[in-house]
């Protein structure tokens, strides 16, 4: 089957982003992704519109990626998508979209896990980027999720802990709300903590058992801290954002690293790889770096355009399983949860 030219086109559109990227036999011909603005006036990804958004986009996306890879649509050998996790309405469109154009080219259909997309990121032919080797540590890292998985093959892979309540992008855009930074918060969190004092202020760290995360009551002390210390001195946030957004950083740096610690510890396994929007975090990858140096680990750390959601990461994990012949039926549905 290597012998031949595998065109995989890709659907991505689990939440605001329509992506679509072509690759040929594992390589990237074109990534394209579309992004929805509308969100930002709302504070937050508001789903109707999301799945609005995308019906336009779908086919301009499609189009573009095509056409920047120089394939004609009868050159494709199969068509992955995003089956799930995601907003419903976000998943229908591309589920149906992939579905339909599959059909109508007579060529295989293949469904996709987000989550596991993200891990799978990380063997994306690219120049002087190394690829782990299986067994494995990811640690997902998003909006919606919070994982450390452990991965001992392309498609065997097992949750060992993961967030009960709320992931850690939620932490780092809630608290950015309450400084009333913008959405998406995360990025500007990260921006101006890079010029602050990170032991400034102290924030506790939650108590979990195990492996698993828990991030609600670490938003809810820094709710009970801005409005004790605003009580206080009205301009206070504004006298010391870079402070408090470097303050809140290093203590969630902390939360996901202590618990990686422990992961390597109990598995004995100590490559560890990240993926998802979250890890575009400069404080997060600086960290991990550090700790090759800190605990011999080998870490990966993927280029910024395949931490947030995008196709290729799609592409890479359909091209996979086309070489299994992992193929979906036409009666396939989106699920909003999808475990793996």
């Amino acid at each position: 089957m290597l012998d031949q030219k595998i065109n995989i086109l890709a659907i991505e559109s689990s939440c605001d982003d329509t992506a679509a990227a072509v690759l040929s036999n594992g390589k990237i011909l074109s990534n394209i992704v579309a992004t929805q603005e509308v969100h930002q006036q709302y504070g937050g990804v508001v789903p109707e519109l999301a799945s609005r958004a995308h019906q336009q986009n779908i086919v301009p996306v499609i189009h573009q990626a095509l056409a920047k890879a120089n394939i004609d649509k009868k050159d494709v050998s199969a068509i992955a998508f995003t089956r799930g996790p995601g907003l419903m309405g976000s998943l229908l469109v591309g589920t149906s979209f992939a579905k339909s154009l599959a059909m109508g080219l007579n060529i295989p259909l293949i469904e996709v896990n987000h989550m596991q997309a993200h891990i799978l990121a990380h063997f994306i032919e690219e120049p002087d980027f190394d690829k782990p080797e299986f067994p494995f540590l990811a640690m997902t890292i998003s909006g919606g999720h919070t994982q450390i998985v452990k991965v001992t093959d392309y498609f065997e892979m097992e949750v060992i802990g993961e967030t009960i309540d709320d992931a850690v992008g939620e932490a780092f855009d809630k608290s950015a709300k309450i400084l009333g930074l913008p959405y998406p918060g995360g990025p500007l969190v990260d921006k101006y903590a890079r010029e602050g004092n990170p032991k400034a202020f102290k924030f506790p760290k939650p108590k979990v058992d195990g492996l698993n995360f828990s991030f609600s009551g670490f938003k809810t002390s820094v709710l009970y801290f801005v409005q004790r210390e605003t009580k206080n001195d009205p301009d206070f946030i504004e006298k010391n954002l870079k402070d408090i957004c470097a303050s809140i950083q290093y203590t969630i740096i902390g939360i996901l690293m202590d618990k990686l610690k422990k992961a390597v510890k109990e598995t004995g396994i100590n490559q560890v790889a990240i993926g998802g929007g979250v890890s575009a975090n400069s404080g997060i990858r600086q960290a991990l770096k550090d700790s090759e140096k800190k605990w011999g680990w080998k870490c990966y750390i993927p280029k910024f355009e395949y931490t947030t959601d995008n196709a290729a990461m799609i592409g890479i994990a359909g091209y996979h399983k086309f070489l299994k012949e992992d193929f979906a039926n036409f009666s396939i549905t989106a699920q909003s949860r999808y475990k793996f």
